[in-house]
């Protein structure tokens, strides 16, 4: 049979087939499926947050579309392979008074307040504190965590309960990656003498710690960490002393050098090896200047030069009440492989203007650490009143000084955000802990200064900072994406976006 004959024939069949059914199906036809839409093309952008001296700006939030990568801007910033430290964050002081402020708060306004300064995808991301251990001029009352002699009369202290460890609490399940400094104002007072005699010295103020009690005052260290870490609560690092060479604050302890040698070598860093202990132990934590005192200048480094010491030392932390950041030179110098912290800085009545306060807190401390390889900065007090307090009513309390935020005491609601809050915010919104510094090359010019870093989830951080009187422009070039970036006169700009 031809070909041709049994395609007729096939057709025919079909074709009577297809109208049989038509006939006697109760089907209904399927509807044609509807065109797949076209997806709108995805627009990549950058997150920008401005800052002005002015207050024309603050922490104002605006996106910024990517530009081609092969920019001939002639402000055109490149990042480079070259990597530097990694940080751990950016946060305040939990003091008793912040707590009790915060606890003050109306739980629904204290959890947005919290979320927005500790969540790390909603605010600004906190991820670094400090906290006293035991009283301070900020604790309302005196205290430490065995005021009766004896280290087996260790027990929690009330106000740190009552106030400081619940909002811990509270921060932690906002931010479990939050790091914490924990720092003493001094010993308890049974353990203390008089710096130039063997006197006991059963006061608050000054004194120095008893050569016969460093194996108690290293296991009060111990137990504080301990119970704190029952709650939760993990402590990162400490200082064996606030402000060392400081003998004037309300709750305060002379600490030189050779004694903070000797106090570590011999009982602090062997009670946590023997605990079993990964808190870091940073050494000074006071002043670029030494307070003035020859004897006791570059302070971490004669303690380095001691290898006992050393070993269990991480690095050493500093405070900016005297003294210029450049110190910091010879402490890296000295001491390469040492780490940096910023553990205090206070702003008020006696200095505070918004404009200066902002642009010179970020040079000076934030740039001034960061730039020679710090690894975080925390500032005073998060939260006072109206009042500037509450304080410890003693002679030697801060009694002028502002927090990074100011809450209304008549309603505990209304909120006043202070520099330090901004130095911070832009920081640690575009600064995730676990960033790493990396290298740059291109325009730079006076008075405009810039940082970068590369986050954890590889999306770039950038903060800026322009110290002119007229606005700026930047174009940061990352491996995929090209970010041109308007800078208002004296101002902060931060900048994030993952290539």
């Amino acid at each position: 049979m031809r070909y041709s004959s049994i395609y007729s024939i096939l057709a025919m069949a079909f074709m009577m087939s297809c109208s049989c059914d038509s006939q006697t199906s109760n089907q209904t036809p399927e509807p044609a499926p509807e065109p797949t839409p076209t997806p709108e093309p995805t627009v990549e952008v950058a997150k920008s947050y401005t800052t002005t001296a002015d207050k024309s700006s603050l922490f104002a939030e605006k996106t910024i579309a990517f530009g081609k990568t092969a920019s001939m801007s002639p402000y055109a910033v490149r990042f480079t392979d070259e990597t530097y430290q990694t940080v751990d964050g950016f946060g305040a002081a939990l003091t008793v008074a912040s707590c009790y402020n915060i606890l003050k708060m109306p739980q629904d306004k204290r959890e947005a307040f919290l979320k927005h300064m500790f969540d790390t995808e909603n605010g600004i991301g906190s991820s670094l504190i400090r906290v006293c251990i035991g009283g301070s001029d900020f604790s309302i009352d005196r205290f430490t965590w065995c005021d009766k002699e004896g280290i087996e009369n260790f027990a929690p202290a009330e106000y740190d309960v009552k106030y400081v460890i619940p909002v811990l609490k509270e921060i932690k399940k906002i931010n479990p990656s939050l790091r914490i400094i924990g720092s003493p104002w001094t010993a308890p007072r049974w353990m203390k003498k008089e710096v130039n005699s063997n006197d006991d010295r059963y006061t608050w103020t000054g004194g120095t710690l008893k050569p016969s009690c460093y194996q108690d005052y290293a296991e009060y260290f111990v137990k504080w960490i301990q119970y704190m870490q029952s709650q939760g609560l993990d402590i990162y690092a400490v200082t064996p002393q606030n402000e060392p060479l400081n003998a004037g604050n309300s709750m305060s302890m002379v600490m030189y050098w050779d004694v903070a040698r000797d106090f570590i070598k011999t009982a602090l860093g062997p009670a946590f090896r023997k605990a079993g202990l990964n808190t870091k132990i940073l050494v000074f934590d006071h002043n670029y200047n030494y307070d003035n005192m020859s004897d006791q200048a570059q302070y971490p480094l004669k303690i380095y030069a001691d290898a006992q010491a050393s070993a269990y030392i991480a690095g050493s932390a500093w405070h900016n009440y005297g003294g210029n950041v450049s110190e910091l030179d010879k402490i890296v110098a000295g001491a390469p492989d040492k780490e940096l912290y910023f553990t205090e800085s206070s702003i008020g009545t006696w200095n505070y203007n918004f404009s200066s306060c902002l642009i010179n807190d970020m040079r000076d401390i934030f740039f001034g650490l960061l730039k020679r390889g710090g690894k975080g900065v925390t500032l005073w007090n998060l939260i006072l009143d109206e009042n500037k307090g509450p304080y410890t009513d003693a002679e030697g309390s801060c009694k002028t000084c502002y927090g990074a935020v100011t809450i209304a005491s008549s309603d505990y609601t209304t909120l006043d955000y202070y520099t330090h809050y901004y130095n911070i915010a832009h920081c640690s919104k575009v600064i995730n802990q676990g960033a790493v510094r990396i290298g740059t090359t291109g325009y730079t010019t006076s008075g405009l200064d810039y940082l970068v870093f590369r986050n954890p989830d590889n999306s770039y951080g950038v903060v800026i900072l322009n110290e002119n009187s007229d606005a700026r422009q930047l174009v940061f070039i990352s491996s995929a994406h090209s970010v041109k970036c308007d800078v208002p006169a004296k101002s902060i700009v931060s900048l994030k976006w993952k290539d």
